[in-house]
């Protein structure tokens, strides 16, 4: 059985775009969106008002890496991406964030992501 990638594509990006009509950044709650690889997770902050990314985060980032050693999957490695999100969140004062998850279904890296920005002490 073969899957059509350009339709998986398409599907998502149509998800995507649905949930972007609604969802927005601002100066006050600025924007949590997520993207997964196979092999990785990265987050950004994003404030669509001024349409500029406040703070970036992935499992590729430099100071992540001897944290990310101990993590044996995918979906913990994601959490922890979560919890440094929130703590760069933290140090430019954003507490309140929303959360797009770009077409993805909310489970997985996903959801770790979002619960460990939540642990990290962000509010959706």
């Amino acid at each position: 059985m073969s899957v059509n990638l350009n339709a998986t594509h398409a599907a998502r990006d149509r998800r995507r775009l649905h949930i972007r009509k609604t969802i927005s950044g601002s100066a006050e709650r600025p924007r949590l969106v997520v993207f997964r690889s196979n092999k990785h997770i990265y987050a950004q902050i994003i404030d669509d008002s001024k349409r500029v990314t406040l703070i970036g985060a992935s499992s590729k980032s430099k100071g992540l890496q001897a944290e990310l050693e101990s993590a044996k999957t995918k979906v913990e490695r994601a959490r922890l991406v979560g919890k440094h999100i929130a703590e760069l969140a933290k140090e430019k004062n954003i507490e309140r964030i929303v959360f797009d998850r770009a077409g993805y279904l909310y489970h997985g890296r996903v959801k770790a992501l979002a619960e460990g920005a939540r642990e990290g002490g962000l509010e959706f």
